[in-house]
């Protein structure tokens, strides 16, 4: 289980601006703020980090868990706070039924997504496990084996055919 991520960028006060304005609908504000670093997530529990890096950052691939209506609004904060449309609002089909999610390229080129697993109206998510296409099969346990007795030697006389 995850307990936070953190981005490396190039531009701190660019990237920090975009993610408050994008992640704002999903109910993140800055958590924690230090010069050239920030984490951002729900009061006292920072979850996304971002700091700030002289070396070109790899771009990485991030997604957030919520529902519905908040993945729309993300897609619009985002786009409005500079970020780039990698794709829409909608169903992925290919991925489960129910996966409905938006995807903005952030001002670093980093894909940040925005997913709700759930049916609309459904009044929980379904559990991953549950949304998976691919489940391992469950594993039986056998019993522990008894140690096979040996058999006893019985010297028995033993008839020859003639």
């Amino acid at each position: 289980m995850l307990d936070h991520v953190s981005l490396r960028v190039q531009d701190f006060s660019r990237a920090l601006a975009f993610y408050k304005a994008a992640l704002a609908p999903i109910g993140y504000t800055v958590a924690m703020e230090y010069p050239g670093g920030a984490g951002l997530g729900e009061p006292g529990k920072p979850e996304l980090w971002i700091s700030a890096t002289d070396k070109a950052p790899h771009p990485t691939h991030i997604a957030f868990r919520t529902d519905r209506a908040r993945v729309d609004a993300f897609h619009a904060a985002a786009l409005a706070a500079g970020g780039v449309d990698n794709g829409a609002p909608g169903v992925r089909a290919d991925y489960h039924p129910n996966y409905y999610a938006a995807f903005v390229f952030d001002p670093e080129g980093n894909n940040i997504e925005v997913v709700c697993h759930h049916a609309p109206g459904a009044s929980r998510p379904v559990p991953a496990r549950a949304a998976s296409p691919r489940r391992p099969a469950k594993k039986v346990r056998k019993p522990p084996r008894k140690p096979a007795r040996k058999a006893a030697k019985i010297n028995k006389p033993t008839k020859k055919r003639r």
